[in-house]
């Protein structure tokens, strides 16, 4: 299960879900078709199989079938501790922040900041180790995040925005994705 909201559904309902946790502003205004990714939800007993596979498969169909171009939902960690997290948090703000002309910043209420070693500081295996798969998935394609992240005590996760501008994708799962899809 994957819960997708069209920018254009969320401009005549309610809005969009991340919205009470990141300044979305910039995605809004933007003249471009969008779509915001939530609650994806596989079982346990299948998140290491083809399902995962079939998932992206049939997200990429969306996406290509409805021209979208930007993509963009939070993903978590668990607890709420950021210095548990620190080198992945460091890792993801000094290497894959988003271009300014889609970077979404978290809100204050909850806010932290993502710079929390330097650079040198980081230890690029502890960082990608630390990383939720759905986070590395979405890094390897091409993907990156908004600025800060979102402490949500109520589900224990410290959350980050990702965001994926389909014209700025890693070329070689582009061209993956759209043969996948007409096979379908």
């Amino acid at each position: 299960v994957y819960r997708l909201l069209p920018g254009s559904r969320a401009a005549e309902t309610c809005g969009f879900y991340g919205a009470s946790e990141y300044d979305l502003s910039v995605i809004e205004a933007l003249n471009r078709r969008t779509v915001e990714l939530g609650r994806s939800c596989v079982d346990a007993e299948y998140r290491r199989t083809v399902a995962m596979h079939l998932m992206w498969n049939a997200l990429a169909e969306y996406v290509l079938s409805r021209d979208i171009q930007v993509l963009f939902g939070v993903a978590s960690f668990h607890g709420t501790d950021p210095t548990a997290i620190a080198p992945a948090l460091s890792y993801l703000h000094h290497n894959h922040l988003a271009p300014e002309d889609i970077r979404v910043r978290v809100r204050p209420e909850h806010a932290v900041d993502m710079n929390q070693l330097p650079r040198a500081e980081i230890d690029r295996r502890e960082a990608i180790a630390q990383l939720p798969n759905l986070i590395k998935a979405y890094l390897r394609v091409g993907g990156c995040v908004g600025e800060g992240a979102w402490i949500d005590r109520d589900f224990n996760t410290i959350d980050v925005c990702l965001l994926m501008d389909t014209t700025r994708m890693a070329q070689k799962y582009k061209n993956y994705y759209v043969r996948s899809t007409r096979q379908l």
